[in-house]
């Protein structure tokens, strides 16, 4: 499955522009002001002086007024249930101190007798540019939509401003699905000769059990030092190195991504690692385990240092190690630079942490393990599939277009990343007072 540019240019050619401005002026027509109640009202005007690309600009400010929350609204009629809109806004702040919750631009859905058709959604991506920031996102209208209020709010930021400009609701087609089909493998060898045995193990498991037209192929943690009886050290190899040439080779055949943990040597440290090959046989990415058991230390590996995301032509994938599954930041720092799919070799892990790092993310789940089961998990922690037997593999399709709506929380993964408490400090652990 591709990501087609052509596709993405026919959408934006078909969208309907239902509201645009810019370079606002004082008593903007349409909008109004909102808060919960006076008391925790920001104060809200219309600042001629800054703007975008031109003067004018819809501003907030918190009013040294910790409760303060609220800001500009504004009702656009004639989107109706089950339309597509993309909504887009650029803002300014000064004095906000965590801008993913305390800066928010969302759609709150109305029925015609005005009431909330539906749980509000929120633009949750951001791009800098320069002193401005960009949002958007896309959103579908729930059922029984007769109107919109376009929201721009600032929260709880008693010395924060904020100013909001280039505001854009359009209606869109339907974006297309983006079908991926997975695939993960579970075998465990025993008893090889080396490394280029037990790889060569895999490579046969692949060659027999993931049909063709696969776009993504899992492998498990430490394919290199399964089924042999060395150390980590003594298989630790370079990437790029024999075993991602080999991988490279399947990539190719395949004409898929595939994913597999190794341990990489770099000068005198050892890391365990997984590598990403893309389809045409070249190592995309890597990732150094962070977390790394006492074990594996008192083994002589190193632990790695960052969560890096990968764009692959099908979308954003990130990829973990068996022991991250214990805590909650690997995941949740991938799903926050917009990770849609988890690719985790793993030996052994709780299985009730794994499903919960689909949930808490939104994100889809991918395991290849030994003593964790392999399997497929969707946003909802439900298994889509899973391999059993030694030497299968776990298949499914999955639509990363697809939105995971709770009934009473609505879509998690982007109200989630504008809820995320990461301005809180949190104790450093073991320290007591």
């Amino acid at each position: 499955m591709r990501l087609c540019a052509f596709a993405l240019l026919t959408l934006s050619l078909h969208a309907e522009v239902l509201l645009q401005e810019s370079a606002f002026r004082p008593h903007p027509f349409g909008w109004t002001t909102w808060s919960q109640r006076p008391e925790i009202k920001p104060r809200a005007f219309v600042d001629t002086n800054i703007g975008r690309s031109q003067p004018g600009s819809l501003a907030i400010n918190g009013a040294s007024n910790a409760a303060a929350y609220g800001g500009w609204r504004k009702q656009v009629q004639g989107v109706k249930g089950g339309d597509w809109v993309r909504f887009q806004a650029s803002y300014r702040a000064e004095s906000v101190a965590a801008e993913n919750w305390q800066i928010i631009a969302r759609l709150d859905w109305q029925t015609a007798e005005g009431k909330r058709a539906g749980e509000p959604a929120y633009l949750p991506w951001t791009r800098r540019a320069a002193e401005w920031s960009e949002l958007s996102g896309e959103a579908q209208a729930p059922a029984n939509t007769a109107s919109v209020f376009v929201e721009l709010f600032l929260a709880n930021a008693p010395q924060g401003t904020v100013w909001w400009d280039n505001v854009v609701l359009e209606r869109i087609p339907a974006p297309a699905a983006r079908n991926v089909k997975v695939a993960t493998v579970n075998l465990r060898p025993r008893n090889t000769a080396g490394p280029a045995e037990s790889v060569a193990q895999f490579i046969q498991a692949i060659e027999k059990s993931v049909p063709a037209g696969a776009d993504v192929i899992l492998l498990p943690e430490g394919i290199t030092v399964v089924g042999t009886t060395k150390s980590y050290t003594e298989i630790a190899e370079t990437i790029p190195g024999p075993t991602t040439k080999s991988l490279s080779e399947v990539a190719k055949s395949r004409n898929a991504y595939v994913v597999a943990g190794i341990y990489e040597r770099e000068g005198s440290t050892v890391y365990n690692t997984a590598v990403l090959i893309d389809r045409k046989g070249s190592v995309a990415g890597k990732y150094r385990k962070v977390y790394l058991p006492r074990e594996e230390v008192e083994r002589g590996l190193t632990p790695g240092t960052h969560f890096p995301v990968f764009q692959t032509d099908f979308g954003k994938v990130g990829l973990m190690i068996c022991y991250d599954i214990f805590f909650a930041e690997p995941a949740r720092a991938l799903a926050n630079q917009g990770a849609e799919m988890l690719l985790m070799p793993i030996w052994g892990g709780d299985e009730t942490l794994a499903k919960a790092r689909a949930i808490e993310n939104g994100v889809f789940l991918i395991t290849s393990g030994y003593d964790h089961p392999t399997y497929i998990m969707d946003p909802f922690g439900e298994r889509l599939s899973q391999a059993r037997e030694q030497g299968s593999a776990a298949i499914a399709t999955v639509d990363l277009t697809k939105r995971y709506n709770w009934q009473w929380l609505g879509e998690m993964r982007t109200r989630r990343l504008k809820e995320l408490r990461t301005d809180v400090p949190v104790p450093q652990p073991g320290l007591l007072h």
